[in-house]
């Protein structure tokens, strides 16, 4: 008879890759987050946005920050988490789905931006990209603690 409370899951690869992969693309959205607070209009400049995208962005008012703040960093933490294989994981990720749900209705229903450049017009398409991967690693994380592989 063997005890069950002694078994433990092994880590599936792809939890390896869907970790890295989101800790890559989350980590850019933390870095993205601190260059837009702490460079502002000169980080805008050097991606490319035109005058009326940098306004659009300087003018986002006040409680957006903490959508966005949640979406970003909850991310960045739930990949963290993934990786360490933490429960925890999964609220964070669902923090950062809901972060990026305000976001996504305030930039495309409450105060659309201007029209991007058209070097960056996939810029439109990017809060639904961004809800969309937020919503998968959600899944994952929440698909790998039904499993018991995040403790």
């Amino acid at each position: 008879m063997t005890d069950t409370n002694a078994m433990t899951v092994r880590t599936p690869w792809h939890l390896w890759v869907v970790g890295v992969l989101s800790l890559l693309w989350n980590g850019f959205g933390a870095f993205d987050f601190v260059s837009t607070i702490t460079r502002g209009e000169a980080y805008f400049r050097e991606s490319g946005f035109d005058q009326a995208m940098i306004d659009y962005f300087n003018a986002m008012p006040n409680w957006m920050y903490l959508p966005w703040t949640l979406g970003v960093w909850g991310a960045a933490i739930g990949s963290i988490l993934l990786l360490i294989r933490n429960r925890l994981a999964v609220p964070a990720f669902a923090l950062s789905a809901l972060g990026a749900l305000v976001s996504l209705i305030y930039g495309k229903f409450i105060a659309p931006p201007p029209a991007p450049p058209p070097a960056m017009a996939m810029m439109a398409w990017m809060p639904f990209v961004i809800m969309a991967i937020a919503l998968v690693l959600l899944w994952y994380a929440w698909a790998m603690r039904k499993a018991g592989v995040l403790r």
